[in-house]
């Protein structure tokens, strides 16, 4: 006989095909109940459906609102249209996963009384985060897009958690940002405000330095030396003390109107530096851009997405049928091994 089953008191898989067509009716009896089973425990009175919305998002590659759109040209590559990279995809999924936009999802629907969980609880924040992790899930796709999803019984509060974790995104990002450069743009005021006044100093004195004669030191003494010479030359002591008097002025305060000019030019220079990146830093502190391009927004699910009744109908039946087999192959061994034990110990007998 070309099929057998046992060959050496052991299983022979050429014979598989008859095992099979011996076993067949507990096989299809337990298929079968395993198929209802799986039929009636996969039902809505044992399993509540729940229904699946997403919103799938592309980060953004600029972070200075002010490079972005103010920066150099030449010089700067950044632009506030282009998607954002690896880099800014994984950074936004660490903020997606941080504990503000999940406290504030929690608080804004009230997921504690909607999941009902117990207020008592020795362990409440930990049962709310373990049911809002099983519901939402975020990942990032082939396409360098990022995908929020998110399950509930209700398929309109599947599709406001989704929407409202990607509006929750931005204002979340911009926070985190603000609190940097506003404290940022608070040095560079700072810094911006002293050359001001330290200028409007300089200048006052200055003022003063003019108003005792002293207006260009280099130009003055020059002229006044060449006048000198020549009122020496003619003898005319009332010029010669007049002027001998213009140079004991340039004589006193002189170095100080030198130094006092070269620190303001200095300052006004340092001061249209800073003055641009005061302008910045405002903007950055005070201005805010979407974070994100919205490629997807979440809608109302019309079908349920779990459970997949055929899937675990599907599951059950093959698995019923794989460890049914798998018994009835160990039940029929150990039974040929009993046998051919006996038959030797009776031909030892």
């Amino acid at each position: 006989m070309v099929n057998r089953i046992i060959n050496n008191g052991y299983f022979d898989s050429s014979g598989f095909i008859y095992f099979l067509y011996k076993w067949r009716q507990p096989l299809i009896i337990i298929v079968i109940l395993a198929v209802v089973a799986s039929f009636i425990f996969s039902s809505p009175f044992f399993i509540t459906p729940k229904y699946k919305s997403t919103v799938i998002l592309f980060p953004t590659s600029s972070n200075s609102i002010s490079q972005a759109l103010l920066g150099n040209k030449i010089n700067n590559k950044k632009d506030i249209l282009e998607f954002g990279e690896d880099e800014q995809a994984e950074r936004m999924l660490q903020i997606l996963n941080s504990n503000k936009i999940r406290n504030r999802i929690v608080e804004k629907h009230d997921l504690m009384n909607y999941y009902k969980i117990d207020k008592d609880s020795k362990y409440i924040n930990t049962k709310v985060n373990r049911e809002y992790e099983s519901n939402v899930s975020f990942r990032r796709t082939k396409y360098m897009a990022v995908k929020i999803s998110v399950l509930d019984k209700d398929p309109q509060m599947a599709a406001n958690i989704a929407n409202d974790i990607s509006i929750l995104l931005d204002s979340t990002v911009n926070e985190i940002k603000k609190e940097r450069s506003f404290k940022g743009f608070q040095i560079v005021e700072k810094e911006y405000l002293r050359l001001k006044s330290q200028i409007k100093e300089t200048e006052d004195s200055l003022l003063i330095l003019r108003k005792l004669g002293v207006h260009d030191y280099e130009s003055q003494a020059e002229m006044i030396n060449q006048q000198l010479a020549i009122e020496i030359a003619k003898g005319n002591q009332q010029s010669i003390k007049r002027l001998e008097k213009k140079l004991n002025v340039l004589a006193n305060y002189g170095g100080a109107y030198v130094t006092l000019r070269d620190g303001l030019e200095y300052d006004i220079e340092q001061l249209s530096i800073v003055k641009a990146r005061y302008e910045e830093a405002r903007i950055d502190a005070e201005q805010v851009l979407p974070q994100k391009f919205i490629v997807n927004h979440a809608f109302k699910a019309e079908k349920k997405s779990y459970p997949i009744r055929w899937l675990i109908v599907l599951v059950s039946a093959f698995s019923a049928a794989f460890f049914s087999i798998l018994v009835l192959i160990i039940i029929e061994n150990l039974e040929k091994i009993k046998n051919k034990k006996k038959e030797i110990f009776k031909n030892q007998v």
